[in-house]
């Protein structure tokens, strides 16, 4: 086999990505997988994972240098130093906000795996069936029951923790031993589920952190530094877990600084043929060829991509003969919450830095819940004492001083809501082509905005917040609606949607591109509607499915 041929590419190597390369490997296929930006090694290159806070030299404070570096990051809670090179270079890689957008990137191997923040939660039939509940957009051309084996597989090799609840709307899965709430958070839960007669419930969260060893992988160590780098890959990212897995097998080839410019489309036989793709470091243009390609660059990313792609057939690109490539950006809303003190625990702590917290599940819009904006939310936060860098009052120097600060502050509690985000057709990514990154390529304008709906339910969830924590005793309780930018959750979804018709959708069921078979996209690009849970576990899902179903179709002969 030529150097330049395989039988599968996969554009990202992200959650999904990762995903891809180890199922496709795996299957017996040769994989290519092309990251954007550098090489990025497990354990090597978690350079500050094992260092204690004063070891840093801004004391974990960002530069004024990065800070200009990565204005994006600057608008946001990110920009601490550890990490700031995880993060992309903002002036490298602009793009245009013809609306406020906050898009969060990092551009190396692994890409968000390594700074993601774990929450795995499935979704159910009120998700899946959402839309044509509601007659909103269009209907998910899936079902639970189609994506329930693949999230099975995905969390006993990634490992998950949870506890079993039996909700409805919040499925359970295959969960390693539950992390635990503590003192405070078992009694709020209590008390909510007493006032509102078993309606409502605040649970441990379901995270992708191991509290018991898998396939080599310890367990984790409470140091809440996930985002560093997990020295224990005690956390699921595409270093600790998918991409050794792929490596395993011989049958992967890893290649950085690729950028990849376009998908190569065979029109006459209708598919792809490969990628054409731009060295990040030399500028020189190389083109590779398989018969698959996945598309996992990240929602937005994935897009562009086919944007770029078939141009002198779909002016708009590749997938863009419906109308809705680029349309039906989503994300979670969140900034908004409430906090408040807790009393008569005084003499009660908790054990470690835990890397979760607790989720109260939806309750909105289900089982007779009736609201005046459509979908739901869910909450997440956590109670803790306060420690030695709180505000006390007798802050001053000597001995006074030190005495109170050896002893934990008061309890605290707090939580966020996110909610769900409807997918608005005028929520939508175009190409700039007058404005230009540091490769000279077009960059992406972002048009999309929170509407009626969203701002409705932002309220709804101040003032719940506000009454689940007095109904549970809390005091001082203050809200926060801090308003939310487009891509701030992190959890940017929609460009590229999944449907039952080539007419209103990008994707068939199986991830396909409508317009070129063996193309799949499987990253957040695909997503239909939002939910109001983290979707990554569903991009997992969705991305060994597709990849499964590519190999039988390619044994076929139908790709």
């Amino acid at each position: 086999m030529p150097d330049n041929v395989y039988d599968a590419i996969v554009i990202g190597s992200g959650i999904s990505g990762g995903w891809a390369a180890k199922e496709l490997t795996e299957s017996g296929l040769k994989v290519l997988m092309l990251e954007r930006g550098r090489n990025f090694e497990h354990l090597k290159d978690y350079k500050s994972a094992d260092k204690n806070p004063w070891d840093f030299a801004h004391r974990g404070r960002a530069t004024q240098a990065q800070l200009q570096q990565h204005p994006i990051i600057a608008r946001t809670w990110g920009k601490v130093e550890p990490i700031m090179d995880y993060w992309a270079n903002d002036v490298d890689c602009p793009y245009t906000e013809v609306k406020p957008f906050k898009w969060w990137r990092s551009y190396q191997l692994g890409g968000r795996s390594i700074l993601w923040g774990r929450q795995s939660y499935r979704w159910s039939d009120f998700d899946f069936n959402a839309n044509a509940k509601d007659g909103w957009a269009i209907d998910w051309p899936i079902r639970y029951k189609d994506i329930q084996p693949w999230y099975d597989h995905v969390e006993k090799f990634i490992g998950v923790n949870g506890s079993l609840e039996g909700l409805q709307q919040l499925p359970d899965g295959h969960f390693l031993p539950p992390m635990e709430l503590n003192c405070v958070e078992k009694d709020v839960s209590a008390r909510i589920k007493e006032k509102y007669n078993g309606n409502r419930h605040l649970i441990i969260g379901r995270s992708a952190n191991l509290t018991a060893p898998i396939e080599g992988r310890t367990q984790c160590q409470f140091r809440n530094r996930c985002w560093e780098g997990c020295p224990f890959g005690a956390y699921f990212s595409t270093q600790s877990s998918t991409l050794p897995a792929a490596k395993k097998t011989g049958n992967l080839t890893v290649r950085p600084w690729s950028i990849v410019t376009r998908i190569l489309y065979d029109k006459d036989k209708k598919k792809a043929k490969g990628v054409e793709i731009l060295d990040a470091e030399n500028n020189q243009t190389y083109t590779y060829l398989s018969k698959i390609v996945f598309v996992n660059a990240s929602a937005l990313n994935s897009a562009w991509v086919l944007m770029n792609s078939a141009t002198d057939i779909w002016p708009d690109g590749l997938g863009s003969s419906s109308g809705e490539l680029g349309h039906n950006i989503m994300d979670h809303h969140y900034n908004v919450g409430a906090s408040g003190l807790v009393e008569g625990y005084e003499d009660k702590y908790y054990y470690g830095r835990r890397p979760n917290g607790f989720y109260i599940v939806r309750f909105a819009n289900l089982f007779g819940d009736k609201r005046d904006f459509l979908r739901g939310f869910g909450y997440q936060g956590g109670a803790s004492r306060e420690g030695w860098s709180r505000s006390v009052a007798e802050l001053s120097i000597g001995a006074q001083f030190k005495e109170e600060l050896t002893e934990p502050g008061a309890w605290t509690i707090g939580m966020t809501g996110f909610g769900e985000l409807l997918p608005y057709h005028e929520n939508k990514i175009t190409l700039d082509k007058n404005k230009k990154d540091k490769w000279g390529l077009p960059v992406l304008a972002m048009d999309a905005e929170l509407k009626d709906n969203e701002k409705k339910m932002r309220k709804a969830i101040v003032e719940e917040a506000k009454a689940m924590f007095e109904s549970a005793g809390i005091k001082d309780v203050k809200t926060w609606d801090g308003g939310h930018e487009i891509g701030d959750g992190i959890h940017e979804m929609g460009t590229a949607r999944m449907g039952k018709d080539p007419k209103t959708s990008v994707l068939n069921m199986h991830n396909q591109v409508w317009d070129a078979k063996n193309v799949f996209v499987t990253d957040g690009a695909c997503m239909t509607s939002s939910a109001c849970q983290n979707p990554s576990l569903t991009y997992m899902a969705l991305t060994a499915r597709a990849a499964n179903y590519a190999v039988s179709e390619l044994k076929k002969g139908n790709i």
